[in-house]
């Protein structure tokens, strides 16, 4: 490796994943998450949580029809 490859390397890029870093979960929805919403699924449900990210309080789970009005626009 040449000094120009290191120093490239060596750059911080951001990314979508360092934004939401959880977007590797299997608990998380990654089509909401990129939407800006919680996305937190109910593993044993389903469900999946539809309000915005880092929001107060708990979650609020929704059944899947209601995650996919939001994917597509319909909220």
């Amino acid at each position: 490796m040449n000094a120009e490859q290191a120093a490239a390397s060596a750059m911080p890029t951001e990314t979508v994943d360092d934004e939401r870093p959880d977007l590797s979960n299997a608990n998380v929805r990654e089509d909401l998450a990129l939407a800006g919403r919680c996305a937190l699924v109910h593993l044993p449900t389903g469900r999946t949580c539809l309000l915005q990210l880092r929001h107060q309080g708990p979650c609020e789970f929704h059944g899947p029809q209601e995650a996919q009005d939001v994917v597509s626009g319909g909220d």
